[in-house]
């Protein structure tokens, strides 16, 4: 009987087994390729903010914290400019909308979700997702055309006749005013608030529904007390991403807000908001601290919408840790 050959394996197959064991298959690269994108994600960020604070260094010189709270704005004769009627425009703007737009999002996500039948719901969910898509301008348009002398004007006048002697309702009554903005920007955020609820409500397992339910509960007690709470996260989620279009929406909101350095506490009047201010006015600055002026009310905009996330992120941990235990975020 012969003895046994002793074969050893061939060089190329030995050297690419070790490689794709350094590789990890291809799993190497990718945790790189990840990593360096979530970098370039980051740097960009930081980028713009950086870019902001550099560009509004005359401003931020000239008037330190008080710009914040400030109410002059008079690039013609004193140069003296602040941010504080356009901070109060956009918070008040931004407030309207989620005020409307979150139970009727709430509800048209709960509607397709739980209740309505297939033939119904995939082509209402559709045109929830079309409306996300379309044009600010659009939406300013129809604002202009439609909401303003169909809705907000006469909405104003019914406010003011009956609820008048508050400041938030006092007359004279504008078209264009900061209530019509806010409803036309609940429009705006209602899609996105609707068709991302609807799929946090698709993807909670059937098991949580079907347990309700076996042990007696009613689909009203199977959404607020199973669903809601399990969803709590994704739902805090969509409507944060809903404030962040409020907050930085710009064309639509210009068109129907009047446009006016109305310093009163009204809804029914004109007025202004950080996007709509930049936008109107960045091609007039002639000058250096005009010009830088308006960079420092976009810097006050994104500081806004970072904190805003940042605590969404906190909010969305609490509640996700509350109700399904530890995660990472």
């Amino acid at each position: 009987m012969t003895a046994g050959v002793n074969r050893r394996p061939h060089p190329g197959v030995s050297r690419w087994t070790s490689l794709a064991r350094f590789w990890r298959h291809g799993d190497r690269p990718f945790d790189w390729l990840t990593f360096l994108a979530t970098l370039l994600l980051l740097a960009l960020v930081a980028g713009i903010g950086v870019a902001l604070w550099q560009n509004s260094e005359l401003a931020r010189k000239a008037f330190g914290l008080e710009f914040l709270v400030s109410t002059r704005w008079d690039p013609a004769i004193d140069q003296v400019f602040g941010a504080a009627p356009f901070i109060q425009g956009t918070l008040i703007t931004s407030a309207i909308a989620l005020l409307i737009a979150i139970p009727v999002g709430a509800g048209a996500a709960i509607f397709l979700a739980e209740l309505a039948p297939d033939w119904l719901s995939r082509p209402l969910g559709l045109l929830i997702e079309l409306l996300a898509a379309v044009p600010s301008v659009v939406y300013g348009l129809w604002g202009l055309f439609v909401l303003i002398p169909v809705v907000a004007k006469p909405l104003g006048v019914a406010l003011n006749a009956s609820l008048g002697f508050l400041p938030i309702f006092e007359g004279p009554v504008f078209g264009p005013s900061r209530l019509a903005a806010g409803l036309l920007l609940s429009v705006m955020v209602l899609p996105t608030i609707a068709a991302i609820s609807r799929d946090v409500l698709l993807a909670i397992p059937s098991a949580q529904r079907e347990g309700a339910l076996a042990l007696g509960a009613t689909h009203w007690e199977v959404v607020h007390q199973v669903l809601i709470p399990y969803g709590a996260s994704g739902l805090l989620g969509a409507t944060i991403l809903g404030l962040g279009r409020a907050l930085g929406e710009t064309i639509a909101v210009t068109m129907v807000i009047g446009n006016n350095l109305d310093l009163s506490a009204s809804l029914l009047h004109p007025g202004y908001t950080m996007a709509s201010i930049i936008a109107n006015e960045f091609t007039e600055a002639t000058f250096d601290l005009y010009l830088q002026s308006l960079i420092e009310i976009g810097l006050i905009l994104f500081g806004m919408t970072m904190l805003i996330n940042l605590f969404a992120q906190f909010l969305i941990w609490r509640v996700r840790r509350r109700t399904i235990g530890p995660v990472r975020i």
